[in-house]
């Protein structure tokens, strides 16, 4: 028979046990994870509807751009300092940057992009051109 000396149990340890088995977005494995904001895109006749779940930002912090015919969203947000009046010991809030990029279609109107954020949600619109339709032609055989 083996005996085993238990591990000397700290804070550490604790939060790692409660947190075992929870998704992969919780506890200890939220470090390996690769952070991407999902995206819902939505159309109907006259435009396209993005929508990017980001909550707890503020929308001077995002910026949206189009090189190129690639319509890029991102977000940037530096880290706080660290306080002087505590140690911390464990931290698991981020302050992540973020970056998604989508290939334009020729049938949207670039300059009539709008962008809005509100209550955690980017929303953009990104209407379509106006359809030219030219009217059938005959042509008469001589």
């Amino acid at each position: 028979m083996t005996i085993m000396k238990n591990q000397p149990r700290n804070l550490n340890n604790l939060f790692d046990e409660f947190f075992y088995g929870f998704p992969a977005h919780w506890g200890k494995d939220m470090q390996a994870t690769h952070f991407q904001i999902p995206v819902n895109i939505h159309e109907n006749k006259d435009a396209y509807h993005l929508e990017l779940v980001a909550p707890g930002r503020n929308k001077e912090d995002f910026k949206i751009a189009i090189e190129k015919d690639v319509l890029t969203i991102s977000f940037e947000q530096k880290q706080t300092e660290e306080n002087k009046d505590y140690k911390t010991l464990r931290r698991e809030f981020r302050f992540q940057s973020f970056k998604r990029s989508f290939t334009l279609d020729e049938k949207i109107n670039a300059d009539g992009i709008q962008a809005k954020y509100d209550n955690g949600v980017l929303k953009l619109l990104l209407p379509k051109k106006a359809e030219v339709t030219v009217a059938p032609k005959t042509i008469e055989i001589i």
